[in-house]
């Protein structure tokens, strides 16, 4: 959520950002001032009407103890008639503020200037790329071929027990896949992240607090009974563990990983592109997130980059960073870096992670604050990304690593899998 004050100041820059998004966004901003005004207009009206009541009752205690009761009981009456009136006015104020809260969620974060213009994915930058995309024998096959031929992830068996989306993982598959989210775990917890274990649901206002909702509510699965969603990613109750609280200086930068499975109902579409372990209603994630002072989050994001950067080194599979384009960025961040790696066997890119810096959007809507070194309470920016989602590396694993013999196993991986092929 925007920081209103910046909006007062600042309303002009802010929509002339927003247009890097494709978004109008005057009306909207205009709309959340005109209720900020007239909520500081009756706050102003309701401190005023609460001031007489404390006078009025300084001096009916007064003229009771000269024994004016006449002129105190008169008085009372004019107290009855302001109590009434500040309630009124509590209540218009609680309807204008609420209005104003829902009037600010509809507005994105503003985007960071590095952040490209472009309405599409199309028109991403691409900003880095490294590694040798591997020659495959003639007929080599896409993952979800593999998974038949080998017997490592049952698709169909997935359809039966709950419905498209929702693979069920067999023998090495299984083991590949725990192996991956324990090397991932291994390799964050090394570089200074936490490890932390979370719930798999969470409630309305932690979803409100990353930004999930009411943006992505039709995405959620929503448990109605309970009123809770299942977690599209940790990087929800992860960032939920600091809603409402004032941190000490001290106490940043703070560094959490964890693995969840995830949960998405995104819309389905048909064709090669969302085959297989390419999307997917459930999956598995490891995610990092990071609290920071606002003056280090920059190269915080930077620190992100470079540590994923390296877990796909030791994979050894080629990839690309891409800067989103204003078109193509989340709701909530101001600047982000998808990674993608090469499928050798599909002739395409697959995003395998997504890095961003929220700056203060997410900690507004969070009160998520620290206080500096004058003891003055600031807003933290926030920061996530995946390392890694599992389905789209297992993709990458199995089609860039088959041979004649079968799937070879990355080495980094043999010591956690205790196999090197899959056959």
């Amino acid at each position: 959520m925007l920081v209103l004050q910046a909006i007062r100041d600042n309303k002009e820059a802010i929509s002339k950002a927003l247009k890097k998004r494709n978004l109008d966004a005057d009306d909207l901003l205009s709309e959340v001032l005109k209720l900020d005004e007239k909520r500081r207009a009756l706050q102003t009206e309701m401190d005023s009407t609460l001031a007489q009541l404390n006078s009025l009752s300084k001096e009916i205690g007064a003229l009771y103890k000269s024994g004016k009761a006449q002129e105190a009981n008169l008085l009372k009456e004019k107290t009855t008639r302001l109590k009434e009136d500040s309630k009124s006015m509590g209540d218009a104020l609680n309807a204008v503020a609420l209005d104003l809260e829902q009037a600010l969620y509809l507005i994105p974060n503003v985007p960071n200037e590095l952040v490209p213009a472009g309405s599409t994915e199309e028109d991403n930058e691409e900003v880095f790329r490294e590694g040798d995309v591997p020659k495959l024998r003639p007929g080599a096959l896409p993952h979800w071929e593999l998974a038949k031929k080998y017997d490592i992830i049952d698709f169909e068996l997935g359809v039966k027990i709950t419905g498209a989306g929702f693979p069920v993982y067999k023998g090495k598959g299984a083991r590949l896949q725990r192996a991956l989210i324990a090397y991932f775990l291994d390799r964050n917890t090394a570089a200074g992240y936490t490890e932390m274990q979370v719930p798999h649901l969470v409630n309305a206002a932690s979803g409100f607090g990353t930004g999930q909702l009411p943006d992505k509510e039709g995405q959620m699965y929503h448990v109605t009974a309970d009123d809770l969603y299942l977690i599209p990613t940790a990087e929800v109750p992860v960032t939920n563990i600091f809603r409402d609280t004032i941190l000490n200086q001290q106490d940043l930068p703070v560094c959490y990983t964890g693995y969840t499975p995830c949960f998405r109902r995104e819309a389905g579409s048909y064709g090669a592109h969302v085959r297989g372990l390419n999307r997917l209603h459930q999956f598995d994630k490891v995610e990092i997130v990071r609290v920071e002072k606002p003056e280090n989050s920059d190269k915080a994001l930077t620190a992100m980059v470079e540590h994923i950067k390296d877990i796909l080194r030791e994979l050894k599979l080629p990839f690309r960073i891409l800067r989103l384009c204003g078109g193509d960025l989340g709701f909530t961040s101001a600047l982000t870096y998808d990674f993608e790696v090469f499928s050798t066997a599909q002739d395409r890119w697959l995003e395998i992670s997504s890095v961003s810096n929220f700056e203060t959007y997410q900690s507004n809507r969070l009160k998520l604050r620290f206080k500096d070194e004058n003891g003055k309470t600031q807003l933290a920016h926030t920061l996530n990304g995946s390392s890694l989602a599992l389905p789209r590396v297992l993709a990458g694993i199995l089609e860039n690593y088959q041979t004649d013999e079968g799937i070879r196993i990355p080495q980094i991986l043999v010591p956690y899998t205790g196999f090197d092929l899959i056959d």
